[in-house]
């Protein structure tokens, strides 16, 4: 099959979290599987041609937006075994950040994405690059489902071309001012309720998920939350009314990448057999963190965005308790500043068990991943997370919250049993947290029950390959629908 991929994000190119890893493994281990892949994003500020060898395909490419055509160039350039094409337009894309700065998201990003889907469809017609499915990622590939079944749906050159759709976030869903169906192109026939209407907007993921052919999201437990109203965002009609056409696949990890026996970021490799070694990665992390350096403190790490969504306002109400009880806690991330601000102060305050590192640092990450003792991911809600599953594979005991992948990703310690990868807890509160952690700590107390849990969460396989076949899968489900039954409507 051929494949494309329409995406904001793809590692090692353009990134702000889970989408971009997606992008960047997923398509390789497609193709391993016997296909072709192409891969569509933005050419941001991040993307040199120079330090990846693009080259300049198409310039100018014609593009329909509203009512005026713009100009645009593609670049294009390999990244391993995919074709990577780049839809450049330097006065939407060459910024500071992809959607937006901390005072809030750039107020053109429906222009910016309307144009980076249409300069697509005729990229790949002027290519000749003819899909046989288009696999588009979260609200700024919603509209080329929509296009496909309107605009060009008489368009030979798309005749047999199928649309799936991935939710990666609900939450984010691409929701403007209902004039931007003026620079869509579109139809005002489109904003009705049962179309790209979403209260009162004009919303790129509702018809991503109204027109595609199949729908997928990143984990089973999630499919199923999110046609719930507590979890989907005011799409739960939409997405029960697709029920039979969602697919909960949950993501995957790089092993190459993620794997403690040749990581070069952390102190001291180790295996499962030589897993002792560990215990030196979490020296050399409470020494290089001012932490008292003693490895039979608990140690707990937490890396994610400082928001509401990934718990955070859970753990700061108990940094008091945990240096009370004697445990330390390493945090890195950005975010609210309301929260970059508390957890700076919390560090001054309680140098000896609190150290927060308010940046991104890939590497840091790696060595947190590596020393540390427990590894905590208490979102809101969380569609699949990828947190739990470097955790995992770095010998170290996730504590999450009961939700999405977090569910399909960790099974809960028994103690009698002495079965489970790591621990979980369901009420939202920084009480219930606190107590799940006091549990893990007793079991970490009991070293011989704490290496075998350890040892457990190693053997766990999160690689994409089973993943990918279930995508491909999807695919091959997708290019036996007919026009009849190819969408929501």
């Amino acid at each position: 099959m051929e494949i494309v991929f329409i995406t904001a994000e793809m590692e090692p190119f353009a990134k702000t979290g889970g989408l971009a890893d997606v992008c960047g493994s997923l398509p390789q281990e497609i193709v391993a599987l016997g296909h072709r892949v192409s891969v569509f994003l933005p050419k941001y500020r991040s993307v040199s041609e120079h330090k990846y060898s693009l080259e300049l395909l198409l310039d100018p490419i014609d593009i329909p937006v509203g009512t005026e055509v713009e100009t645009g160039r593609l670049y294009g350039g390999r990244w391993g075994d995919v074709n990577v094409f780049f839809i450049d337009q330097p006065y939407l894309y060459d910024r500071d950040a992809l959607y937006g700065t901390p005072m809030g998201d750039y107020p053109d990003n429906d222009i910016r994405f309307i144009f980076f889907q249409r300069a697509v469809i005729e990229s790949l017609k002027k290519l000749k690059l003819k899909p046989d499915i288009i696999h588009c990622h979260d609200w700024q590939g919603g509209l080329i489902p929509v296009y496909l079944k309107t605009i060009y749906r008489k368009d030979p050159f798309y005749k047999d071309t199928k649309t799936i759709f991935t939710i990666h976030n609900l939450a984010y869903q691409g929701n403007f001012p209902p004039d931007s169906i003026s620079t869509t192109g579109l139809s005002w026939d489109e904003f009705r309720y049962d179309r790209l209407e979403f209260y009162g907007k004009i919303s790129f993921l509702k018809g991503g998920l109204v027109y595609s052919d199949l729908l997928t999201t990143v984990s089973k437990r999630y499919a199923e939350e999110i046609q719930t109203s507590d979890f989907g965002c005011g799409m739960e009609s939409v997405l029960s009314d697709r029920k039979d056409e969602l697919v909960g696949i949950l993501n995957g990890i790089d092993l190459k990448e993620w794997n403690p026996a040749h990581d070069p970021d952390i102190p001291k490799n180790y295996t499962a057999k030589t897993i002792e070694r560990k215990t030196e990665c979490k020296l050399a992390l409470q020494k290089e963190n001012k932490l008292k350096v003693d490895p039979d403190v608990p140690l707990f790490g937490f890396i994610g965005r400082l928001s509401s969504q990934k718990g955070i306002d859970l753990l700061e109400p108990i940094i008091e308790n945990i240096k009370k009880a004697g445990w330390q806690l390493i945090l890195l991330g950005t975010g609210d500043d309301q929260y970059q601000q508390r957890f700076r102060e919390a560090a001054r305050k309680f140098p000896q068990h609190f150290s927060a590192h308010i940046t991104f640092d890939g590497a840091m990450a790696k060595r947190i991943y590596a020393g540390v003792d427990l590894f905590l991911m208490i979102s809101q809600y969380e569609p699949c997370g990828l947190g739990q599953m470097y955790a995992l594979r770095y010998g170290t005991v996730p504590l999450v919250r009961e939700v999405g992948g977090l569910v399909d990703t960790v099974t809960p310690y028994k103690a009698r049993s002495h079965k489970g990868t790591g621990f979980r807890f369901l009420d939202y509160t920084p009480q219930t947290l606190f107590k799940t952690m006091k549990k893990a700590v007793q079991v970490f107390q009991d070293k011989e029950a704490w290496r075998k849990l350890i040892l457990r969460g190693m053997e766990c396989d999160f690689s994409w390959q089973a993943s990918a076949r279930q995508y491909v899968d999807v695919y091959e489900r997708a290019e036996k629908k007919t026009i009849s039954d190819s969408s929501g409507l």
